[in-house]
C-alpha cells in the first residue's frame, strides 16, 4: 500500500483556496476512464476544468467531454425544478406535488394491470452514479416489476451472455494487462478514440501504453471494416467483412488447434484451468478454413500467419469490442475472442487477460443481494439478459392489450428513441403511456410525450464512489469522486427521487420489510438533532461496502485527495474467483457450438437489390453515444454527423464531398450531407450513432433545438442477435443517394 500523507488529522476534502476560489480535486463520471480532474469554482460556479496531473491513476485520457462538463451543469435549457405537463405546456411544481401525483398514478395502475404495467428505462449517465441504479432497482424490487430495461441492451449484452456461460458469473470481467503484453489482436474496438475501456475493464491511457509496448517489439494487429485511427498506427489491418468476426476468429481457433499451437495446461481435459476444448475440437475438425475465409474475406495466409504469431508469442491478448457486438453474430464473436486467450494460455497470466477483485468483492456481493431474473417478456416470450428485457420489446409491450402491459414508464438519464432501433416506433409508443416520467438535465427526444420532467443533477454536483465496479479496473486505486458546485435549488439526487416514490407507494424498499421504517427514522434523528449526515443516504452503503472488502478503510479513501493506489496488479486469482460450479472456464457451452453450427450452415448474408451497402458506425472522442451531442464548447465547428463513403462508392453513385444524400432502408430515411474518406471498406457506409435528438425548451417555450439525424431510424427492430437480444445495429442494409435538395 502507498503511503499516505498524514501531515493532518482531518479528512483532505480535495478542496484548496487559490486567489479567492476553491480548487476540487474530484474525478470525471462520463465514461468508465474515470479521469482525474481538477475544477477551480467560485461563488458556485465552475471556472475552469483540468487534468488532475497528481492524480496517480486515471487522468491520462482526460479529453474536452470533461473539460466542457459546465456546459452540462449550466446549460440554458436545463430543467430546474419538477415540471408537470398541463395540456400542451409545462408548469412548475414541487417535488412534494410530483412524489404525490406519481406514487397514486403508479398505484392505481398496478392496481389495475399487475405490477409490470410500471417499467423503467436508463440510459449511460445512470449507470455512471452507483446510488441512482441501486436505489432504482430498490424502487423497482419495491413494487415487483419485471419490465426494467436498459441502454445496455443495445450493445454490452453479449459480454453478459459469455461471461455468465464461460465464467458462471454475468459480472466477470478479465481485464487487458497492457504493459507486458507483445501481442494485440483488437476487434471492433477504437482505442485511440475511444479510451481502453469498455464493460469488461479500463486501462487509463491504454492506448498510449499500448503504442510504448509496439515501440519495445510488440505487434498490433486491428481487425476493422473501418480504417480507424487504432488501425492507421496497427503492424496489421485486416479490412474484415462486417458481422463476420465470428468466422475470422473460428479460423484462427482452428489453426492453432489443427496444428497443435494450444497451451497444454490449460487446455487440458482433466486438471486444466478450462473444459470443453474436446468439443472445440470436435467443432473446428467440422469447418473448412477456406470457407471461413471466404466468409469474413480475409486470405487464409492471414488467418494462418495471424494464429501462429499469436500463439507463438510470448505474451499476448485478444479483445473484442462494440464494433464485433453489434450484429447478429456478436455473441458467438466475443465468445470466440474469449475462446482464443483461454486456449493460448493468456487468462490470468502476465500480458493476457486476468481477474482483478477490486476493493470490493462485487461478484460476491452479486450473489449474496440480486434476485434471480427468470421472467420472460409478455409478447415475445423471451428473457432477462443482465435483469433487463430488450430496448427492442419496448414498443410492442406497450401497444399490445393485455394486463401488464406497460402503462407508465421512467426515463431515467437516457434517451431511447436515439440509443435504440427503430426510434419511430418507440417514439409513437411513448406517446401511448398514461404517465411517463422523464428524470435528466434536459428535455431530450425520448421526453417529448413526458407528463412530468423531473430535474436530475450532474456529477460536478454529487459525491460518487465506484465502489461496485471497482473490479473493471486494471490497477489498484480508489477515489472518492467530489461534489464541485451545489446543484441548483429545485433539482434532486436521483436516488433521493426513488427512495421518496417508494415510500410514498408505501412499499418496501429493496422489497425488505423494516427499510422503510429505518429511513423515516433516520429523518426524523437529522431533523430533531440537526445533524443532516443522520439521514439515510448513500453514503451509509457506500461505507459498508468499502468495510466488507477488507482491502482500504474509509478514513484512508477520504483523506486521499487524488486518489489511493492500495496494492499490486493481481495474478493467479482467476480461478478461486470462478462462479462455475467446477470452478473452471467453460470454453465450449453448448448454446453456443449450437449457434456456431448454425451460422456455418447459412451462407454469409447478401444485400438486397434496392439496399446494397451496411450501415456502419464509427466513434468520436468527443461524443458520448445520445449525449453530449448538444454542447457548442465539445464540438466546435461540426454540429451534425455526416455518411461517411468509400471513394469509389461515392464515384458510382457521383456524390461529391459536402453533397446532401438520402440514406434509406425498408424501416427509415435520413438525409446528411456526405463525407468521402478512405475510412470505410467498399459497400459501408458509416453514420456516426447518437446523434438526431432534439432539445427542447419546457420553460420558455422556444423552439426544439436538434443536432444532426438519428442513424438508428434506418435499423430494424427485428433484426437481432439471438443469444443476447441485442441489435444489429450496424447489419442494416441501406441504399444511398444524392439528394433532389442542394448540397450543403
Amino acid at each position: 500500500m502507498t503511503t499516505l500523507d498524514r501531515s493532518t488529522t482531518r479528512p483532505d476534502l480535495g478542496l484548496s483556496n487559490v486567489s479567492g476560489a476553491r480548487t476540487v480535486h474530484t474525478f470525471c463520471r462520463y465514461c468508465l476512464a474515470g479521469c482525474g480532474v481538477e475544477v477551480t469554482v467560485r461563488d458556485n460556479r465552475v471556472q475552469r476544468i483540468a487534468p488532475d496531473k497528481a492524480n496517480p491513476y486515471t487522468w491520462h485520457d482526460f479529453c474536452a467531454k470533461g473539460r466542457t462538463a459546465n456546459e452540462v451543469v449550466e446549460h440554458p435549457r436545463r430543467i430546474l425544478t419538477p415540471m408537470k405537463r398541463v395540456g400542451d405546456d409545462y408548469v412548475e411544481a414541487t417535488w412534494d406535488e410530483a412524489i404525490a401525483d406519481i406514487a397514486a398514478r403508479m398505484t392505481k395502475l398496478i392496481a389495475e394491470e399487475g405490477p409490470d404495467t410500471v417499467g423503467v428505462y436508463w440510459g449511460n449517465p445512470a449507470g455512471f452514479s452507483i446510488p441512482n441504479v441501486v436505489f432504482q432497482n430498490g424502487w423497482l424490487d419495491a413494487i415487483g416489476t419485471m419490465s426494467r430495461y436498459y441502454v445496455g441492451s443495445v450493445d454490452q449484452n453479449a459480454m453478459h451472455v459469455v461471461a455468465t456461460a464461460m465464467y458462471g458469473s454475468q459480472l466477470f470481467a478479465p481485464i487487458g494487462d497492457i504493459d507486458n503484453s507483445d501481442y494485440f489482436l483488437l476487434l471492433g474496438a477504437n482505442p485511440a478514440v475511444s479510451a481502453w475501456g469498455w464493460a469488461d475493464g479500463t486501462v487509463p491511457d491504454g492506448w498510449r501504453r499500448c503504442l510504448e509496448r509496439q515501440r519495445a517489439g510488440a505487434r498490433i494487429v486491428v481487425v476493422d471494416p473501418v480504417r480507424t485511427e487504432t488501425a492507421r498506427k496497427a503492424d496489421d489491418h485486416l479490412r474484415v467483412r462486417p458481422g463476420q468476426d465470428w468466422a475470422l476468429l473460428l479460423g484462427l481457433i482452428k489453426v492453432v488447434l489443427d496444428e497443435g499451437l494450444e497451451h497444454r495446461g490449460d487446455c487440458d481435459p482433466t486438471t486444466g484451468l478450462a473444459t470443453g476444448v474436446d468439443d472445440l475440437r470436435g467443432l473446428v475438425r467440422e469447418v473448412d478454413l477456406d470457407d471461413l475465409a471466404a466468409r469474413c474475406e480475409v486470405a487464409r495466409a492471414d488467418i494462418e500467419r495471424i494464429a501462429r504469431e499469436f500463439a507463438n508469442a510470448r505474451t499476448a491478448m485478444a479483445i473484442t469490442r462494440t464494433g464485433v457486438a453489434h450484429h447478429e453474430t456478436g455473441t458467438i464473436g466475443e465468445w470466440l475472442g474469449h475462446v482464443l486467450n483461454v486456449i493460448t494460455g493468456r487468462m490470468d497470466r502476465p500480458g493476457g487477460r486476468r481477474y482483478q477483485r477490486g476493493y470490493v468483492d462485487s461478484l460476491r456481493i452479486w450473489d449474496v443481494m440480486a434476485k434471480p431474473m427468470t421472467h420472460r417478456s409478455r409478447v415475445q416470450g423471451r428473457p432477462m439478459v443482465a435483469g433487463h428485457h430488450g430496448l427492442d420489446e419496448l414498443p410492442d409491450e406497450i401497444t399490445t392489450p393485455g394486463r401488464g402491459r406497460v402503462r407508465a414508464l421512467v426515463i431515467n438519464a437516457g434517451n431511447p428513441v436515439v440509443s435504440g432501433p427503430d426510434g419511430a416506433k418507440l417514439d409513437a409508443a411513448l406517446a401511448q403511456l398514461d404517465l411517463l416520467v422523464a428524470v435528466d438535465l434536459v428535455q431530450r427526444e425520448s421526453h417529448r410525450h413526458a407528463h412530468w420532467l423531473l430535474p436530475g443533477v450532474h456529477w460536478l454536483e454529487r459525491d460518487d464512489l465506484f465502489s461496485l465496479t471497482s473490479g473493471l479496473q486494471d490497477g489498484s486505486f480508489v477515489q472518492y469522486g467530489r461534489k464541485v458546485v451545489e446543484p441548483p435549488p429545485g433539482a434532486r439526487e436521483e436516488w433521493r427521487f426513488y427512495c421518496d416514490l417508494t415510500l410514498a407507494m408505501g412499499r418496501p424498499l429493496f422489497g425488505y420489510r423494516g427499510v422503510n421504517t429505518a429511513v423515516r427514522t433516520s429523518r426524523w434523528l437529522a431533523r430533531w438533532t440537526g445533524r443532516p449526515g443522520l439521514a439515510f443516504s448513500p453514503r451509509w452503503i457506500d461505507r459498508l461496502l468499502v468495510a466488507s472488502g477488507r482491502t482500504v478503510k474509509w478514513r484512508d479513501v477520504m483523506r486521499s485527495r487524488h486518489g489511493l493506489v492500495y496494492g499490486e496488479r493481481q495474478f493467479g486469482r482467476l480461478r478461486e474467483a470462478l462462479k462455475t460450479p467446477d470452478r473452471r472456464i467453460h470454453a465450449a457451452p453448448s448454446e453456443f457450438l449450437d449457434r456456431t453450427r448454425e451460422l456455418l450452415r447459412t451462407p454469409a448474408p447478401a444485400p438486397p437489390p434496392q439496399y446494397p451497402f451496411l450501415l456502419g458506425n464509427r466513434r468520436h472522442r468527443h461524443s458520448m453515444n445520445s449525449f453530449l451531442n448538444d454542447l457548442p464548447g465539445l464540438h466546435r465547428g461540426c454540429r451534425h454527423n455526416a455518411a461517411v463513403l468509400n471513394p469509389e462508392d461515392a464515384a458510382e453513385l457521383e456524390i461529391a464531398e459536402g453533397d446532401l444524400v438520402r440514406v434509406f432502408s425498408a424501416v427509415g430515411e435520413i438525409e446528411l450531407p456526405a463525407t468521402i474518406s478512405d475510412e470505410p471498406r467498399r459497400g459501408l457506409v458509416l453514420v456516426d450513432h447518437g446523434w438526431g435528438s432534439r432539445v427542447f425548451d419546457p420553460r420558455g417555450g422556444a423552439p426544439a433545438q436538434s443536432y444532426g439525424v438519428n442513424r438508428n431510424l434506418l435499423v430494424d427492430a427485428s433484426r437481432l442477435d439471438p443469444l443476447s437480444q441485442t441489435p444489429a445495429l450496424s447489419s442494416a442494409w441501406v441504399g444511398v443517394a444524392k439528394s433532389a435538395r442542394s448540397s450543403v
